[in-house]
């Protein structure tokens, strides 16, 4: 198999996620999907465990190369108001995906696919360390953005463009005050 085979096999394997749901998601389905053998997919993958792990660090890489865009800087050279504002504009934009949401509802009871979404969270959206109104603010910044892909997620409802833009500068008001702030 070509080196890509990896990445259209975890793309294709994504949209199955997106359209039958993570327990729709088989070896079976993922190689199908990709035009793949199942043994061709099994030299990659061999478990369906390893496949969601490695479709996880797949969606989760997307997330980090956005942020890292958006960023503008490298990471460990940002504050963590910059790392959430920066997420803060990224999932206002598109939000996640039904695979993200399907993801993150597994990594419940997995804590393997856990420990990468939340690897991920940490590093751009660190852990609330004080009841201080800066790091209050930076929370509901989080809490805000991943509120609105839920939404959008499960309710079917897009949010007007006029209504995201505002919910856009009303979360980068909460992130742009100048505060001490714990990088």
């Amino acid at each position: 198999m070509r080196p890509s085979s990896r990445n259209l096999i975890l793309d294709a394997a994504i949209r199955v996620t997106e359209r039958e749901g993570i327990t729709g998601l088989t070896l079976e389905s993922a190689a199908e999907e990709a035009g793949v053998t199942k043994g061709g997919l099994m030299y990659h993958f061999r478990t369906r465990e390893e496949l969601l792990i490695a479709i996880q660090r797949h969606l989760t890489g997307a997330w980090e190369e956005r942020l890292a865009a958006e960023l503008g800087k490298p990471l460990e050279e940002a504050s963590a108001r910059e790392t959430t504002a920066a997420y803060a504009r990224v999932g206002t934009e598109a939000g996640a995906s039904k695979a993200d949401l399907a993801f993150m509802v597994e990594s419940v009871t997995h804590p393997e696919l856990a420990r990468v979404w939340n690897d991920l969270m940490n590093r751009w959206t660190p852990p609330t360390r004080s009841a201080e109104p800066q790091d209050v603010d930076l929370f509901l910044a989080r809490l805000a953005v991943d509120g609105l892909w839920l939404y959008e997620a499960t309710s079917g409802v897009p949010v007007s463009g006029p209504v995201r833009e505002a919910v856009r500068q009303r979360l980068m008001a909460l992130t742009e005050t100048e505060n001490t702030d714990a990088a």
